[in-house]
């Protein structure tokens, strides 16, 4: 050996027997051999490979033995390990570490490590469960071999790594009834481990080796017994084949019935019939979740979240070939020693319904999981996971528990993707969180991003799926709208993710705590940074109060002054005017008034809007300002609402157009009412004239109070409270688009108030033409007064000349002509008292309508409007109305 290379691995294997046992390389040949064996076989733990959950069984077996300081030790050099790329195998090497700690379940130390070489390694290992050869040993002398069965009498080669290495009692009802190991062994451990602990000492070949040449079976059984003791052989045999899915030789499995069944011709009696029907149970469950899983597992389609699920279903079928090993191991180290039937821990039937219980159990559960999972996929699937948790048995919990961590880990892993990065990658469309590829980018907030609420887990609330959507579409609208290339970490710091599925179950012990706590963090400040880009960057309250301020004409004094300089364009007719003339004016406003000291951003959104002519209309009907959105904006300012804005000016524009007018008749009354003082014959008509300009103007008066102040400053108030107090921009919209509900149904421009519209339109028109018949008159009267002035002139003047002041001519022509005007003094008389009869039966109607309304704001308007009771005594259909409001209020109280 001393030529070889001192690194080879056949020196360094050497040297460490030679350590181990403390000999010379002479003396431990033997061992060296059987070492080469072990590792030039495929001999293997049936045991995940997961680097992660070894070196935490290290760690806690560190713990255990108060040894912190070393847990850390190795933690810190595990890393370190991790970080460079020296070894490809860390898993098995960390494996064999945990392998040579000595299990504290054992009763006694082992104080010869000789003798964990003397133990039998298959010559054709495999790790599969199925398979088991008989154990041949190294060739030692007789010496050797006693020695080491001396002190190796529970030592066991079945193939399974979790066999037991111990001499325990067998096992009891109880402690397999229960699930609880023996040794205090934990609830969760595999169960092919808890019984490959609890084997009776003949499990291992060495154990159950004979010493001596004397017979196994004790001698003189019956005829009968041997007879009875080979068909329940033979019955074990079968039962173990179809716990495999294997039809045996008397048992098969009938696909009609979808059942085992027992040939009638096989040799067995009643009772053991009745038991291997009772056992083949297992066998039919097994292959209903091995179908499941080999038919879903290729299937792409299925998902992440669905092959999950069969990754559970296998893990848990893997315990459960772990514990046919055992059992197969057992019946073959029986039937190569020979063992006798009768023998106390001999492996028969009624064991066997024993041993399988809790797998019984288990599998159960699995095929009702994986029935009612049928059809189902991604967060739905884990719904129905999640439903079988709510047991009150703790071991089925634990098992679903364990299930619902491995499910769920592929949609955490979305949810966390989502909300820390704004990704979503979902090919197979498993996740509650669907995109729409289709929908453009001014259109992200409203329709790219929406629930799939049949794929919303049960254990996650509608109000925190709500969030998760809020949060990843929140990150998008900054990145493609606002153009905000903050890094999503900068925006929320990222949170620890669930690395593996047991942290995935570990959260969902506290979904009201640490699930909770991260989706809301995540949510506060996303929608936080989201709002002061918007604020900061793009002046969203700003555009806010300036569609108050010119669209809904909350500045009086530019509308006042923009109203007078449109009159003399308005008065036109529609076809004639351009909107380049109108932009002009519209300026001209903005810079005489206190509009100039808006910020130049809002400013250059203002325009003029020319709506559809129709034909004979004027300039009033189709004017309208415009205010042009864009970029993240519009996404509050959508096209439906710039509509409402819309429709709400135009309504607005027009009622203002009513004020200004009844101002101009008012003004024109003040200013005549002196001159045609001297004309006694127009008293009468002046008088009506100012009786009907009173009723419009309190009218009207009392309609702007209730728009202004009942309808628009109100819902102002409650809007901008609400967009103080909004936490996302879905709050903002909400309130928004409820502020424009409110206006829009309040100021009567909705469906319901179809009729209540027309019948102040009415009024409106009612009110133009009362100014035109008013100006005809003034214009008339007004004429005819200075003609007559003309005449007193003339005749004054011819008097001063010493002339007779008119002629016979002249006096008749001008009592002629004053006898005409005089006669269209009634027509003018007629005309009023029919624009005043239809405008009082306008406004009796209207009044009508709203004391039916069902809103109470309305028909508080009504008493104002009728604040002296006018129309009351003039329709009868008030006083009816006004009862019937009063019963309706009384009633109600």
């Amino acid at each position: 050996m001393a030529g070889l290379d001192q690194k080879s691995p056949n020196v360094l294997l050497q040297s460490l027997c030679c350590r181990i046992i403390g000999k010379s390389e002479a003396e431990v040949a033997h061992q060296f051999q059987y070492a080469v064996r072990v590792i030039g076989s495929n001999y293997a733990p049936t045991i995940e490979r997961d680097e992660f959950l070894v070196s935490e069984k290290i760690k806690k077996e560190l713990l255990k033995q108060r040894r912190e300081a070393d847990a850390a030790l190795f933690s810190e050099l595990h890393r370190k390990l991790q970080t460079q790329g020296v070894l490809k195998h860390r898993w098995s090497i960390l494996y064999l570490l945990l392998s040579l700690c000595e299990d504290p379940r054992k009763p006694s130390r082992v104080a010869n490590y000789g003798a964990l070489f003397a133990q039998a390694l298959p010559r054709d290992a495999h790790s599969t469960p199925f398979y088991c050869a008989r154990p041949q040993s190294l060739s030692l002398s007789h010496q050797e071999r006693s020695g080491l069965a001396h002190n190796s009498t529970s030592m066991g080669t079945s193939g399974v790594s979790s066999i037991g290495v111990y001499s325990l009692n067998g096992p009891t009802p109880q402690s397999l009834l229960s699930g609880h190991p023996a040794a205090g062994d934990s609830v969760r451990q595999p169960l092919g481990s808890r019984l490959a602990w609890n084997l009776p000492p003949t499990a291992s070949p060495l154990a159950s080796a004979p010493t001596s040449r004397a017979p196994l079976v004790p001698p003189g059984p019956t005829a009968r017994a041997a007879h009875r003791q080979r068909r329940e052989g033979d019955g074990r045999r079968d039962i173990l084949y179809v716990f495999q899915g294997i039809d045996g030789k008397f048992i098969k499995m009938c696909n009609q019935a979808n059942c085992y069944k027992i040939d009638e011709k096989a040799p067995l009696s009643k009772s053991l019939r009745d038991t291997c029907s009772r056992l083949a149970e297992l066998g039919w469950l097994h292959n209903k979740v091995r179908r499941y899983t080999d038919s879903r597992s290729l299937d792409r389609a299925f998902g992440l979240v669905g092959q999950s699920f069969c990754a559970s279903l296998h893990q848990e079928l893997k315990e459960y070939y772990r514990l046919l090993s055992v059992l197969h191991s057992q019946l073959q180290v029986e039937d190569d020693q020979g063992v006798n039937m009768g023998a106390e821990s001999t492996l028969t039937l009624r064991r066997l319904l024993v041993w399988t219980y809790d797998p019984k159990v288990r599998l159960k559960t699995l095929a009702a999981l994986v029935d009612y999972c049928q059809g189902r996929k991604g967060g739905e699937l884990a719904t129905a996971v999640h439903a079988y948790g709510k047991t009150g048995d703790p071991y089925m919990r634990a098992l679903v528990q364990h299930i619902l961590g491995l499910v769920s880990h592929p949609i955490l892993n979305f949810l966390y993707r989502w909300i820390y990065d704004g990704e979503l990658e979902d090919t197979y469309h498993e996740f509650f969180v669907a995109s729409d590829p289709t929908v453009k980018t001014d259109r992200l907030w409203h329709d790219k991003y929406t629930l799939r609420k049949s794929m919303i887990p049960s254990f996650v609330t509608m109000d925190q799926a709500r969030k998760v959507l809020l949060i990843g579409k929140s990150i998008n609208f900054l990145h493609q709208v606002c153009h905000d290339r903050t890094p999503p970490g900068k925006i929320t710091p990222a949170s620890k993710s669930t690395d593996s599925p047991r942290d995935a179950a570990e959260l969902f012990t506290d979904l009201e705590g640490a699930f909770q706590g991260k989706i809301d963090a995540a949510y506060f400040e996303t929608s936080k940074y989201l709002l002061d880009v918007l604020n900061r960057n793009y002046l969203l309250l700003e555009h806010m109060q300036a569609m108050r301020r010119y669209l809904l004409l909350g500045q009086g004094d530019f509308i006042r002054h923009l109203m007078d300089l449109l009159k003399p364009e308005l008065a036109r007719p529609a076809t004639t005017l351009y909107q380049h003339n109108l932009t002009g004016i519209l300026e001209t406003a903005v810079r005489a008034t206190n509009a100039q000291f808006d910020s130049p951003e809002i400013l250059k959104r203002l325009d003029v809007r020319l709506l559809e002519v129709s034909p004979g209309d004027t300039g009033w009907d189709v004017f309208s300002l415009d205010y042009h959105v864009d970029g993240p904006i519009a996404t509050v300012f959508t096209r439906e609402c710039m509509s409402h804005y819309l429709r709400v000016f135009n309504f607005l524009w027009r009622a203002k157009r009513m004020e200004y007018i009844l101002t101009d008749i008012w003004k024109g009354q003040m200013c005549n009412a002196k001159l045609l003082k001297g004309m006694p014959e127009l008293s009468g008509v002046l008088h009506q004239c100012h009786i009907l300009a009173s009723e419009m103007v309190h009218f009207i008066h009392q309609m702007q109070y209730y728009i202004t102040f009942e309808v628009l400053e109100c819902s102002w108030d409650e809007l901008w409270n609400k967009v103080q107090q909004a936490q996302d921009l879905d709050h903002i919209i909400a309130a928004h688009e409820v502020f424009l509900d409110t206006i829009i149904s309040r100021c009567l421009l909705d469906t319901n108030s179809r009729s209540l519209l027309n019948q102040l339109r009415a009024i409106f028109d009612q009110i133009i033409e009362f100014q035109n018949a008013q100006d005809a008159l003034y214009r008339s009267g007004l004429e005819e007064l200075q003609l007559r002035l003309q005449f007193e002139d003339k005749k004054r003047q011819r008097e001063a000349e010493g002339e007779w002041g008119v002629t016979a001519a002249q006096e008749a022509e001008e009592k002629k002509r004053v006898q005409e005007f005089q006669e269209t003094i009634p027509k003018m008389r007629s005309q009023l008292r029919i624009l005043t009869h239809f405008y009082q039966g306008i406004v009796q109607q209207f009044l009508v309508l709203l004391m039916t309304s069902s809103d109470e704001s309305l028909q508080f308007l009504s008493f104002r409007l009728d604040f002296n009771e006018h129309y009351k005594a003039r329709d009868p259909r008030l006083r009816a109305s006004l009862g019937a409001t009063r019963g309706r209020r009384s009633s109600n109280i």
